[in-house]
């Protein structure tokens, strides 16, 4: 899919890698979304696919923070506070256990919450607010979005196609 470069793609971006990731998560069998086999986020570490889905959480509850605050004209700690861009590893970590409590099926629905509450912050903003000003740096808020939703979101479609693969669940593929 292509970079987009103006609220209507944004959307449909967002909206079609996460409908396909959704899709390839419902085919797993619930008892196996704890197993750490697939490559982790840090060197050389392992994560499960509830991990996995934590990572893409903590990613759109943090463009979630990030948007309330610029909104209240607050500072805001790039990428977290207490984190910068070279620890995005241990960052990782921090949601695998942030979500931990959660179970696959809390975690989907939280998941599904937290796409549906991006797309209300990008409903709410002009085609300029998100792709002509910039935002963080030289980047405007439309692709901070797009960093951290729909590209997330198809890396984890591609890992969870490989994972699904390595444990012969050929139905994903």
């Amino acid at each position: 899919m292509p970079i987009p470069t103006n609220k209507t793609e944004l959307q449909t971006a967002i909206s079609c890698t996460y409908s396909k990731l959704r899709k390839d998560l419902l085919l797993i069998p619930a008892d196996i979304t704890t197993i750490k086999a697939m490559d982790g986020h840090a060197k050389n570490s392992k994560m499960s696919v509830e991990n996995l889905m934590s990572y893409l959480i903590g990613w759109g509850e943090l463009v979630l923070k990030w948007n309330y605050k610029k909104d209240r004209r607050e500072k805001i700690d790039f990428p977290e506070t207490g984190y910068k861009w070279n620890e995005l590893g241990k960052l990782a970590q921090k949601f695998y256990s942030d979500y931990e409590h959660l179970d696959f099926n809390q975690l989907l629905t939280k998941l599904d919450e937290t796409v549906n509450q991006i797309h209300t912050v990008i409903d709410s903003k002009s085609s300029y607010e998100l792709y002509e000003v910039s935002w963080y740096e030289k980047w405007t808020f439309g692709r901070m979005i797009q960093f951290n939703t729909s590209s997330p979101y198809s890396n984890a479609r591609a890992r969870i196609r490989k994972w699904t693969k390595e444990q012969n669940l050929d139905k994903l593929q």
